[in-house]
């Protein structure tokens, strides 16, 4: 089975309505182009200070999932409502949610990330997602008519014990909705995607913010989508984008069965 998807890079800034305009028109632009599974960025809705984001904080229910599920089912595609800032009733903090929308504008899975983005690099970033956000516990994948996806936000990449259980859930397709920051992004963006994509033998689809951010830095953009054998097969140029490529599910199927390597396997764990 081959389809095609598509990573969507932007740059979301803090007027919600333009971000959520734009996002609906790269989402028809990689449907136009003939995607059947579109991704787009952590916080594709809202980015602003961090003082603001209670206010901008929705629930699933809300604006943001709800234009993107009816836009969902009006392209009959599947299509990964990046991130958003997801409200918790009693809390005042957010989860960090990714949501999985079918083509019937159904939620196929809801991904809440697990690990949250602590930095201090003097003089360069310095961020600290935990005042804002609560870390999510579950890991989550979802079978769909596309194959079985796996979900996870930007610093999940690097922490490889998550992939592998998600590979071991049956994923073959993995989504890093990103806003991976300049200098890390940098050094290692690229090579994590890659290393995620060839230890699991999976499709690694990774949409990502680009440029200067509402919180004084810049975000490294690069959006990609890596093949199994590890191969980037699209990348986007700094600037606004819709990169697509073919999944190929028959030639993961041999890329497996040619170098077994997870039927290998001997330490799993069970532990998030």
């Amino acid at each position: 089975m081959t389809f095609f998807a598509a990573a969507i890079q932007m740059a979301a800034a803090s007027d919600k309505a333009a971000n959520l305009d734009r996002a609906e028109r790269l989402v028809r632009l990689a449907a136009a182009r003939g995607a059947n599974l579109v991704a787009l960025p952590e916080m594709f809705n809202w980015r602003g200070k961090r003082a603001e984001e209670a206010a901008a904080a929705e629930t699933i229910d809300g604006e943001s999932i709800s234009r993107m599920a009816r836009l969902a089912r009006e392209l009959q595609l599947h299509l990964v409502a990046g991130s958003i800032a997801e409200r918790v009733p009693g809390q005042t903090r957010n989860y960090n949610t990714s949501v999985l929308l079918g083509p019937n504008g159904s939620r196929l899975a809801v991904y809440r990330k697990i690990h949250l983005f602590d930095i201090d690099l003097p003089g360069r970033v310095t961020a600290r997602e935990s005042d804002v956000k609560i870390p999510g516990t579950e890991v989550v994948a979802a079978t769909t008519p596309l194959g079985t996806i796996g979900l996870s936000i930007c610093y999940d990449l690097r922490f490889p014990e998550l992939y592998r259980r998600l590979v071991f859930a049956g994923a073959q397709i993995v989504t890093l909705p990103s806003a991976f920051t300049f200098p890390t992004g940098e050094a290692h963006w690229e090579a994590l995607i890659r290393a995620r994509a060839i230890e699991n033998q999976v499709y690694m689809i990774a949409p990502a913010q680009f440029g200067p951010n509402p919180h004084g830095f810049s975000d490294y953009g690069n959006s990609m989508i890596v093949d199994p054998w590890g191969r980037v097969l699209a990348r986007a140029a700094d600037q606004e984008a819709v990169v697509i490529a073919p999944i190929d599910l028959e030639y993961q199927e041999r890329v497996r069965r040619e170098l077994p390597a997870l039927s290998h396997a001997r330490l799993h764990t069970d532990r998030v």
